[in-house]
């Protein structure tokens, strides 16, 4: 069985994408996440990640509802939060 570092240092390997978008929406998620995803997270963050780069783009930016693999609770509940967490500038609370 697969320990809980090893399973995390495989997911943060796996958010490593092809496109930069991808990579700052998904830092920001794990940011907030305190930079490892939560226990219950790993299982559906895996399938959000078996998603092409550009279909993964889609689905955090709203322009694309989940396809039905990713239809369960779990997972649209992660894809809310990381929607949420790509809307955010990380920085917001910085006076101009």
């Amino acid at each position: 069985m697969e320990t809980a570092k090893a399973a995390n240092g495989r997911l943060l390997w796996r958010m490593r994408r092809g496109l930069l978008e991808n990579d700052i929406l998904l830092g920001r998620w794990l940011q907030g996440e305190g930079g490892v995803p939560r226990p219950a997270d790993r299982e559906p963050l895996a399938r959000v990640l078996d998603l092409p780069d550009q279909e993964l783009l889609d689905l955090l930016l709203g322009r694309i509802e989940p396809p039905e693999a990713l239809g369960d609770e779990p997972a649209r509940d992660l894809i809310e939060r990381l929607r949420r967490a790509g809307t955010v500038p990380p920085d917001s609370t910085r006076g101009t």
